[in-house]
């Protein structure tokens, strides 16, 4: 199936650059037929990529998330289906341009630097492992998608505030629906990652002799879903709403990054591993 990987990995990252010449022609130009094929060619690619990621798990025998350039693929995927999943649920199709150049950017990195890596290590075969990780990147591409409508939130509330109405104005959804948008990711970043606790909290003791609930990288994680729950609970209560909310989705995503560079760097534990 070697050959099958190899067509793929070339074809992925020209059908998303295609996806998002699409979205653009939409966006920009008002094309009618680019505005009608859109939304069917994102759903083709991702079918195309679970078909490339699912070869790679059993050419391999593990699941896709042993290395980086693994992982960065998965991320594709991961925010190219959250972002189609809240544009079926919205019906708001005028963000795709924005959200699918950050799936196309990780897939032309992993496919231009991927290499296969036939032996692993037995824990990287478990499929709860892959579970675990899988779940967590889900939540860290809902968080960046959550953070992208939060700053089209922003944009667009400034330009409205000083009577600035520009090209934002006029193609963007109105901030109500990108709120509702957002929101939408906000929520999913804090089932996935919930997702990944629990995994991580039943399959880890069971894997290694020594596992440290202090770990950086878990403390980091659960400090993490409990931000986005405290802004769900926040939002369902009435307490904040609008430009709040987005700010907070920002601030999320800013602590993602935080956890995912500056942690994995200068503290160690037993997700070093990773």
């Amino acid at each position: 199936m070697g050959w099958i990987l190899d067509g793929l990995n070339i074809l992925l990252p020209a059908f998303y650059f295609l996806v998002v010449w699409t979205y653009g022609k939409a966006f920009f130009a008002d094309l009618a037929w680019a505005k009608a094929v859109k939304t069917i060619l994102l759903a083709s690619t991702l079918a195309l990529h679970s078909l490339y990621l699912i070869v790679r798990t059993i050419e391999f025998d593990h699941p896709p998330v042993t290395t980086v350039f693994e992982i960065l693929t998965v991320r594709a995927f991961s925010v190219a289906l959250a972002y189609l999943l809240i544009e079926l649920r919205s019906k708001a199709k005028e963000t795709g341009y924005f959200i699918i150049n950050i799936a196309f950017f990780f897939q032309f990195i992993s496919s231009v630097f991927i290499r296969d890596l036939v032996e692993v290590p037995e824990i990287l075969k478990s499929t709860f492992f892959g579970l675990h990780v899988g779940a967590a990147l889900l939540g860290y591409a809902a968080i960046t998608l959550s953070a992208v409508y939060g700053f089209l939130y922003l944009m667009l509330y400034h330009e409205i505030k000083a009577s600035k109405f520009g090209m934002i104005y006029k193609k963007l959804p109105t901030l109500e629906t990108l709120e509702r948008m957002s929101f939408t990711a906000f929520s999913m970043a804090f089932a996935f990652l919930g997702i990944a606790i629990v995994v991580g909290f039943l399959w880890l003791p069971r894997t290694f002799l020594e596992v440290s609930y202090t770990d950086p990288k878990l403390v980091g994680t659960i400090l993490l879903w409990l931000l986005y729950g405290t802004g769900i609970l926040a939002k369902r209560l009435g307490e904040w709403k609008g430009r709040k909310v987005m700010i907070l989705s920002v601030v999320g995503f800013g602590v993602t990054i935080f956890s995912m560079t500056a942690i994995n760097i200068f503290f160690t534990g037993f997700h070093k591993f990773y």
